[in-house]
């Protein structure tokens, strides 16, 4: 007698969160998957030249607390960080004209995650964010992943307008605004100091969080230092400072902070309690020590004087590698250089053309929050040398040669 089991049939599964389906990934990091053939000169990333990392000198910080301390740096630490990297970027801090204790400092897994434990901390479904206009596009994934409704404020070559971002701050209401002020990514632009002045009066008189991402500002090439727009009357204590060690010591430690009034670091630290407890114990001990023994500040000054050689050899030849008509933004210091084409042209589908010259560029449109400028494209000039940058724009000139009559925009 043959048994024949009964059909099974499986019951599906419930779905995603509606918010986990409705962002995509990053366009950023699909380009430079397609672009990782070693000849391709590739000024689409944003990551810093790995040649200038002081590798001896982290190295010999990671060393000193394996060998002194190994049982304080293998184990759990307090969410909030070590108090020794927390003064000393305290101090950093107030050395630069914000003063600051330990204790108005997290320690977050890179300025990242600090971005992601204010979305948690601050923003409810459907509340309203405000944003540059391009923006940095993590900072948009962030505030879409929360719920946020994301406002652009119109923006020109020096940044923000803050008659335009008053106008949106009554009109929404919204929680906070989101700015790179300094050396903004994508853009380079440099908030002035009357803009953020302004800035701070707006959100002092109508009530707004002022979220100021400073990761590129110690990358500064020529040009006066302007002051953060959390010192400046009124925004005290309703600015939130995000920076990092990523771009100055080194991105794979994954070392950044927030500097915010304490009920909202309160709250930010319980947000990083439930998403990774503390950031790496041993890193940012390593780091504490390589504050203490080294000159960290001298060893920026190095890597902006190799930078600026950098962006002078991208914006020497930019005149005869894009097309006729075309505009870009001089940086005083930062990575990044952003680029206008003539009106008509998308830099979307030109990349198709360009990729094939093995040089490579990231397209402006996802940078946006609004309608999207598909004339607009962004290049980091860090990692290159000079000649290398320049037969980059020598074979991005020749492929928007060959296809731009192609690629207009319908």
């Amino acid at each position: 007698m043959t048994v024949t089991e009964p059909s099974r049939t499986a019951a599906p599964l419930p779905p995603l969160a509606a918010r986990a389906a409705a962002v995509g990934g990053s366009p950023v990091r699909d380009i430079l998957a397609v672009t990782a053939r070693p000849e391709v000169i590739n000024f689409a990333g944003g990551l810093p030249a790995p040649g200038l990392f002081d590798g001896e000198g982290i190295a010999a910080a990671f060393r000193a607390v394996l060998e002194e301390t190994p049982e304080r740096a293998l184990q759990y630490a307090t969410t909030e960080g070590e108090p020794a990297l927390r003064t000393a970027i305290a101090a950093r801090t107030t050395v630069r004209g914000l003063p600051t204790g330990a204790d108005d400092v997290l320690v977050t897994t890179g300025s990242q995650q600090a971005l992601s434990l204010l979305a948690t901390a601050l923003v409810e479904p459907g509340d309203t964010v405000l944003v540059e206009n391009p923006c940095y596009l993590a900072a948009l994934q962030a505030f879409a992943f929360a719920g946020a409704r994301v406002v652009p404020v119109p923006c020109d070559e020096a940044g923000i307008d803050p008659a335009a971002l008053e106008d949106l701050v009554a009109l929404h209401r919204p929680k906070l605004l989101y700015t790179v002020p300094t050396f903004q990514n994508p853009t380079g632009r440099t908030l002035p100091a009357d803009r953020r002045a302004a800035i701070a009066r707006v959100a002092e008189r109508l009530g707004l969080w002022i979220v100021e991402d400073d990761p590129y500002g110690e990358l500064r090439f020529e040009g006066e230092r302007v002051p953060w727009i959390a010192t400046y009357p009124g925004a005290g204590d309703r600015t939130v400072l995000l920076s990092s060690f990523s771009k100055v010591m080194a991105p794979g430690l994954r070392l950044g902070w927030l500097r915010a009034p304490a009920g909202l670091l309160r709250a930010c630290a319980v947000a990083k309690q439930a998403a990774d407890l503390h950031t790496p114990t041993v890193n940012q001990l390593a780091a504490a020590r390589y504050l203490a023994d080294r000159d960290l500040d001298a060893h920026v000054a190095h890597v902006a004087g190799v930078y600026r050689e950098r962006r002078d050899a991208m914006l020497a030849g930019l005149a005869d590698a894009l097309p006729e008509g075309s505009s870009w933004i001089r940086p005083e210091g930062g990575m990044f250089v952003w680029a206008k084409l003539p009106d008509g042209y998308d830099t979307t589908e030109l990349l198709r053309t360009v990729i094939t010259h093995d040089v490579a560029y990231v397209p402006g449109a996802p940078f946006f929050a609004g309608e999207p400028d598909r004339s607009t494209l962004r290049m980091c000039f860090v990692t290159q040398s000079p000649d290398e940058i320049a037969e980059g724009l020598r074979r991005l000139g020749a492929a928007l040669r060959g296809g731009l009559r192609g690629a207009r925009a319908s």
